[in-house]
């Protein structure tokens, strides 16, 4: 594979070591001393809402929507879900307290995404000090290298549909780990489960985006008996309107509400889990899932143009993304080119391009790979890639990253909510299946979907995965390794030491780039909290080489002056959900994600 100019651009990227402390961006400034979560605070004018000119004609969501202000808030991809939280914290409970009721919650009305059978990352701020919690799936015991390759040195379907698909699930083993350290303990870990419980019991009416997702993923769901019984009643996709219901489901709440996770991880849940992998030629043991842990890491911080922004770190590329994209930018002046101006989505785009190159070739789990985060986290890398950005013309991937690679697919898998409490103590929470309904298989006589992580990882290294990422061997497989993520789970605090954003986003790779637009949208064009999502977004991931913008988000003239500077663009329905909540005032504005029907955004009277 040709690598010349990557070698130029990377300079001495593999000769750095692990993570270490980050370097703010050129030139940053001190950040602000920080202040008492709980100490009186002047109340703030509100952010400028943006002109309305700003968004192209046509576009289906509204600059300056009215969001639900209060002085708590919660706001996810699932109403019921939105509900519990918001319940939570008008109780007593505190931002992780909603965050796990809501997370369970999640795991009965959103089960596209939200799940007991997958995994996330979390990144909490609780009183002054921020937290990072990372519980992705892990590799089995059995997993191998090449487990997935085929016969024509691809990877299979095995490794996106099926047993064998399914990576260990940390979800229960996170939310414990989160509520144990740093829950109030006014509420126990049984109340915080109970209203998933009683979904699950009582049953819901199902609204559009759970019926459209069922739907899409029918052909899938339909090849095991246990999620077509739960999701195709009489053969057909459940639909708007019905009640949907698992005693089975709500049974297995209640031995994790009871035994905490050696519900899940021990006992009948564990069993009922090993025989379904049995029964489909799966690799997951009883061992496997009684040594899983979730693990506590240090997160990403840096500094953008004065906010403080804290987000994962790997195994989520995530945090370190948003932070090389951040650097490259901060030496350039953003606002005055003009939001969603060509000369704005062009040097945006070819950050990105620049942060996936690296991103694909040389991340992985930090327990497994070197990672040369301090180089790629160091001025001198952003400067060389900001120095390679011409301001009129698209530099080819191939200049960077060899030649080209068949690469394809996308989706707005995984779901995220963010969440903070009157205190100002803060959740930014992202968890997943991987794709939608995971790898489609229900465990049966538990009720709940498995993950399909593993396709997450370089099932063959050099092939492009789902969402189309071509990776290298750094993501390759091995038993008992995380898989590298995009999930960015953040939380910014401003000048005055204050939660300023919570935000994250589902969307596999345009996860991070969803979410670095909502920060800058915010902080570069002062846009409030609700045009900030609302506002259209485009991605680029190094192959395919092309700026991937929603539709009806790229006005002619902006397609025309972009194919002049040599962008190829391709134009989809939506990118990214990215439920998020802004300081307004002394309280707090919640944003729903309007291309999630369904989401909305709560406060906790």
């Amino acid at each position: 594979m040709k690598r010349r100019l990557w070698h130029r651009l990377l300079a001495v990227v593999l000769l750095a070591g692990c993570e270490a402390s980050i370097p703010p961006a050129p030139p940053p400034p001190p950040p602000p001393p920080p202040s008492a979560a709980s100490a009186p605070q002047p109340a703030a004018p509100a952010p400028p809402a943006a002109p309305t000119s700003r968004f192209p004609a046509g576009w289906p969501y509204p600059e300056g929507e009215p969001p639900v202000r209060g002085p708590s808030m919660v706001s996810s991809d699932a109403a019921l879900a939105t509900k519990v939280g918001a319940e939570v914290l008008a109780a007593g409970g505190n931002a992780v307290d909603a965050a796990v009721a809501t997370a369970f919650a999640l795991a009965v009305v959103h089960p596209t995404a939200g799940n007991l059978g997958g995994g996330g990352f979390m990144v909490a701020r609780v009183g002054d000090k921020e937290h990072a919690l990372d519980f992705r799936e892990t590799a089995p015991a059995r997993a191998t290298h090449d487990m997935y390759r085929g016969k024509d040195g691809k990877a299979t379907e095995a490794a996106r549909v099926g047993h064998l698909a399914v990576g260990v699930p940390g979800s229960v083993a996170g939310l414990w780990e989160a509520y144990e350290k740093l829950g109030s303990k006014k509420k126990t870990w049984a109340d915080l489960i109970a209203p998933a419980i009683r979904l699950a019991r009582e049953g819901f009416p199902v609204d559009e985006n759970f019926a459209t997702t069922v739907k899409a993923a029918s052909g899938k769901l339909a090849r095991f008996p246990a999620s077509a019984a739960l999701f195709l009643p009489g053969g057909a996709p459940i639909e708007i309107g019905a009640t949907w219901k698992s005693t089975e489901l709500a049974e297995t709440l209640e031995r994790i509400a009871e035994k905490g996770p050696a519900g899940f991880y021990e006992g009948k849940t564990a069993a009922l889990l090993v025989a379904e992998m049995k029964r489909g030629k799966g690799i997951i043991s009883a061992a496997d899932l009684k040594n899983y842990k979730a693990k506590w890491r240090e997160p990403v911080v840096f500094e953008y143009r004065g906010r403080r922004v804290a987000s994962m770190p790997l195994p989520s590329s995530g945090g370190l993304a948003l932070a090389m994209i951040a650097h490259q930018l901060e030496g350039l002046d953003v606002a005055k080119m003009g939001w969603h101006s060509p000369a704005h989505v062009h040097v945006v785009a070819e950050a990105m391009r620049r942060v996936f190159i690296a991103r694909n070739e040389v991340l992985g789990d930090p327990d497994f790979v070197k990672n040369p985060v301090e180089e790629l986290l160091s001025v001198a890398w952003a400067e060389k890639q900001r120095a390679t950005i011409a301001p009129d013309r698209a530099t080819p991937t191939t200049e960077i990253a060899g030649p080209a690679k068949d690469s394809g697919g996308r989706g707005p898998h995984t779901t995220h909510f963010s969440v903070v409490d009157a205190q100002g103590n803060a959740v930014a929470l992202t968890t997943t299946l991987n794709g939608w309904y995971g790898a489609g298989v229900t465990v049966t006589g538990a009720g709940f979907v498995l993950n399909n992580e593993m396709d997450d990882f370089a099932a063959v290294p050099g092939t492009p995965n789902q969402f189309g990422l071509v990776q290298g061997e750094a993501n390759s497989i091995a038993p008992g390794k995380r898989m590298l993520s995009s999930m960015s789970p953040t939380i910014v605090t401003g000048k005055d030491g204050r939660v300023e954003l919570v935000l994250g986003a589902a969307g596999g790779p345009t996860i991070l780039t969803a979410v670095f637009q909502i920060l800058s949208n915010v902080v570069d064009f002062g846009f409030d909290m609700t045009t900030a999502v609302n506002a259209p977004r485009f991605h680029q991931q190094d192959y395919p080489d092309k700026i991937i913008g929603e539709t009806g988000g790229f006005p002619e003239e902006l397609k025309k002056a972009l194919g002049a500077m040599g962008h190829a663009l391709d134009e989809r329905g939506h990118i990214a959900d990215a439920p998020a909540i802004g300081r307004e005032g002394s309280g707090f504005a919640g944003a729903r994600e309007p291309r999630r029907p369904g989401s909305e955004a709560a406060a906790g009277k």
